[in-house]
């Protein structure tokens, strides 16, 4: 099983964040032979919304084995990379698209910070 956080911009975890660390919530996924067996929605509890913790750390915290997002900075992705957890980036606005592609092979590697991904390819 393999579990993926996607930062949201959503209570109800439908849309992907542009802005990584500032995400009100982090969806996440259980995956399993290519199925979603779980699924939840948590707070974003970092230190940006008044809590402890950088987000990748609280990420890492949930248990992520993948983060898909639509950009994060450098030192967040070095955070992830050091700690075996695989950056994928989001295609897409939608977090079911985002998941659905994930599932089927079709998202890369977010190789490279950037300091804003507010858009998407559609």
């Amino acid at each position: 099983m393999v579990r993926v956080v996607i930062p949201v911009a959503d209570e109800k975890g439908e849309l992907v964040s542009a802005h990584f660390g500032r995400a009100p919530y982090f969806a996440w996924y259980d995956v399993e032979s290519g199925k979603i067996v779980d699924r939840g929605i948590k707070p974003n509890d970092s230190s940006h919304f008044g809590g402890q913790g950088l987000p990748p750390e609280r990420m890492m915290a949930m248990g992520a084995d993948i983060v898909i997002s639509a950009g994060m900075g450098m030192k967040a992705i070095q955070a992830f990379q050091n700690s075996t957890v695989a950056v994928l980036q989001a295609v897409q606005e939608s977090t079911e698209n985002s998941i659905q592609n994930y599932v089927e092979g079709k998202l890369r590697e977010l190789p490279e910070g950037c300091l804003h991904a507010e858009s998407y390819e559609h």
